[in-house]
């Protein structure tokens, strides 16, 4: 009993003196279990990979250079397809290109507006009267018959300068 009054007298005045828990050896504990150190966290989606392939390689009976050309998805190779019929590879780079940069310039604008002080309240107050309205026109009575003929005017209209536009250009080109 005596030697255990020590070590605990002489454990609490080391955490006096430097202000650290004292430190346990593991081979002083019977009670310490040792495990296997686990992979670093960086080679450890490389490993699960290399693993999966290998399970996959056993279960389909292929070896692992096969299933791994057998994994691209369809969208893939439905991508592959298109860029390989494409003429102008050039041209279809340059506009998802100036797609990307235009979305991102977009996003900077509407984050820069968002920023200022009054606008985003103004455009939420316009937002909310806009729904406001929409419900009170359209779902909270039954809908006008003088919109319907209007909708049916639109399309009487429509439909008469899609032919004109279509008897204009048989005029011009001529008929076979």
């Amino acid at each position: 009993m005596a030697s255990t009054s020590t070590a605990l007298s002489l454990s609490s005045s080391s955490t006096l003196f430097d202000g650290k828990a004292p430190r346990h050896l593991p081979a002083a504990s019977p009670q310490c279990v040792s495990l296997p150190a686990l992979p670093p966290t960086w080679k450890s989606a490389v490993y699960c990979r290399k693993i999966s392939r290998n399970v996959v390689a056993m279960a389909t009976g292929e070896a692992p250079a096969e299933v791994a050309a057998t994994e691209l998805p369809e969208v893939v190779k439905t991508l592959q397809e298109a860029w390989d019929k494409l003429d102008d590879k050039y041209a279809v780079t340059t506009l998802v290109f100036a797609g990307v940069v235009a979305l991102w310039v977009s996003t900077g604008m509407i984050s820069a507006i968002d920023r200022l002080p009054l606008v985003p309240g103004v455009l939420e107050l316009v937002g909310i009267g806009y729904s406001g309205w929409f419900v009170y026109q359209n779902l909270v009575f039954k809908p006008d018959s003088n919109k319907l003929l209007l909708v049916h005017e639109y399309r009487n209209f429509r439909e008469a300068l899609f032919k004109k536009i279509n008897d204009t250009y048989k005029d011009v080109i001529g008929t076979s």
